[in-house]
């Protein structure tokens, strides 16, 4: 019996895994379109609102607050009920929001639609990988999480580009508007052709993971609390993510204040090289440790802390620099910080058992953004009101140093660790 369904297991698998891995990469990079427009249209909102770059800053902060609060609850939802309708349902408000903005005609009105759009992205943030990892074998997900994670530097590019090109020539609101449009062609794809797997499908059935899903809200959080694995892999991605979302928030106006760049010229400049950058370092660095991995099973780790630390030297080229070595500064920066994407990704799902694991990323997202993203962009702009946008994006190198160290510590803890996942 349990040979007939092995066998019959890898068959079905396959074609809804390939499905869902498709799909769900596809709203991912429309996802990351969405978060990166502002970043091109930045100089525009500024000087339509009359306020300082605190207060643009301060765009992203509120976006992350209501992304870091909607969390805890879907990722309570994503670990008791089908993920399915969850991931359409938060792909159509992020078309929603975004179909919104042409009605934006105050600051207040704007921030209010960025902490709507920040539920909608928190939902398919951990629904989405938690529904992969139960497609893939936990040898797979590096492979699988670096695919998926491409759209970070490809959406990211394309939010960029779009922003600063369609903003530039017909306002700000325009390229939000545009890209309502893909997102509900994709919302529909997912709800017709993707299937729901079984949760916990490819994990180790043992006895620890089933007790771990019948923890309370409490009992889990002491779980993760307990796993080092989980937690230096979270604090490590938490200081990366301080550190490329503040770059991410303001480079664009970098380029233009430092450079002499038009917002056009920047938004195309920034998406090329994320673009570039990013998709071959996520490539590159999901590549190195999958083979890594065949004789070192702490190579997740240790991609991810190789990769925080060589981003410094070009990024201080970028930011301190004189003016020709800004653009490959940040093209050298972009690719080193990526090489860790997938990896450190990978790090984080393969550490925690499948009928926990959407709550345990809601954990870690709630983390790196209350640590990363949601402060970096408005500490950047605060210390570029009192020096230069320069120094404030200088802040960044500290915390990729931070994060080298974490994940190599961490790396530690893996040879100690079972190699199957564990439940926290």
């Amino acid at each position: 019996m349990a040979e007939t369904k092995q066998s019959k297991l890898p068959v079905v698998s396959v074609v809804g895994a390939t499905t869902a891995l498709v799909l769900l990469t596809a709203m991912n990079f429309v996802n990351f379109i969405d978060r990166y427009i502002l970043a091109g249209v930045q100089e525009l909102v500024k000087k339509e609102f009359a306020v300082r770059d605190e207060q643009i800053g301060a765009l992203t902060f509120w976006f992350f607050i209501t992304y870091m609060c909607a969390a805890p609850l879907t990722g309570w939802l994503g670990d008791r009920f089908p993920r399915k309708p969850l991931i359409v349902i938060s792909a159509l408000l992020m078309s929603a929001m975004n179909l919104f903005t042409a009605t934006v005609h105050s600051y207040l009105a704007l921030n209010l639609r960025h902490a709507a759009l920040g539920i909608a992205e928190a939902s398919f943030s951990i629904y989405a990988p938690a529904m992969l990892a139960d497609f893939f074998e936990p040898d797979q997900r590096n492979r699988v999480l670096t695919i998926f994670y491409t759209a970070i530097p490809t959406g990211a590019a394309f939010g960029f580009a779009l922003g600063g090109v369609l903003g530039g020539s017909f306002g700000w609101r325009v390229p939000f508007v545009v890209s309502a449009g893909p997102g509900i062609l994709i919302a529909l794809l997912i709800w017709f052709f993707m299937k729901e797997p079984r949760r916990g499908e490819t994990d180790s059935c043992d006895e620890g993971g089933k007790k771990a899903a019948k923890k309370s809200l409490s009992g889990l959080l002491k779980g993760l609390a307990r796993n080092p694995r989980y937690l230096f892999a979270t604090f490590g991605m938490a200081m990366v993510v301080f550190s490329l979302g503040g770059i991410s928030a303001w480079v664009p106006t970098f380029l233009q204040r430092a450079g002499g760049y038009s917002s056009s010229s920047a938004g195309l400049i920034v998406g090329g090289i994320t673009v570039v950058g990013g998709l071959g370092g996520t490539a590159v660095g999901g590549w190195i440790a999958q083979i890594w991995l065949k004789t070192n099973k702490r190579a997740l780790y240790l991609i991810s802390a190789w990769s925080a630390l060589l981003t410094v030297p070009p990024a201080v080229m970028c930011f301190f620099g004189p003016r020709w070595a800004i653009v490959p500064g940040l093209a050298l920066a972009l690719f080193f910080i990526f090489l860790g994407n997938g990896p450190l990704n990978a790090a984080i799902v393969n550490s925690v058992n499948g009928s926990i694991r959407a709550t345990a990323i809601a954990m870690e997202l709630f983390l790196i953004h209350a640590l990363g993203d949601a402060p970096s962009p408005t500490l950047i702009g605060l210390v570029s009101d009192h020096s230069t946008l320069g120094t404030g994006l200088g802040v960044t190198l500290i915390t990729m140093v931070i994060a080298a160290a974490l994940l190599f510590v961490g790396a530690k803890t893996v040879a100690a660790a079972p190699q199957a996942e564990q439940a926290a």
